[in-house]
């Protein structure tokens, strides 16, 4: 596979939330081969349905707010503002802002082609 090359390396995240009532947007900061990078922005009361990634892990970075996350489509553990949840390859993971303030986070999942899967 050939190396791809980024001419940007540092994002100002707060430029790629989009806050929205409807469903929350899944915004890409960047994609390559071996990961894609999305910025979330709930606002309370808004999900990021329980689902898999097939075949690749998928880190989150709490940088604003609260909720549940997802660890089996039943299961929900309270995350918040400086936590980094993990979701190992085919593992349930999803959020619920139950908090008063938009939920924000970074998304990394590698490699880029995990796959998606809803639960």
């Amino acid at each position: 596979m050939a190396e791809q090359m980024i001419e940007t390396r540092i994002f100002k995240a707060a430029q790629y939330f989009q806050p929205t009532e409807s469903e929350p947007i899944r915004s890409v900061v960047v994609e390559t081969d071996e990961a894609v990078v999305v910025a979330w922005y709930l606002l309370p009361g808004q999900e990021i349905a329980p689902h898999i990634h097939p075949h690749g892990q998928d880190s989150w970075t709490v940088v604003q707010g609260s909720g549940l996350y997802y660890v089996t489509p039943t299961e929900l553990q309270p995350i918040a503002c400086g936590d980094v949840a993990i979701a190992p390859v085919g593992q349930v993971h999803g959020v619920r802002n139950t908090g008063a303030e938009p939920l924000v986070l970074i998304s990394t999942v590698t490699p880029a082609a995990a796959g998606y899967m809803p639960i």
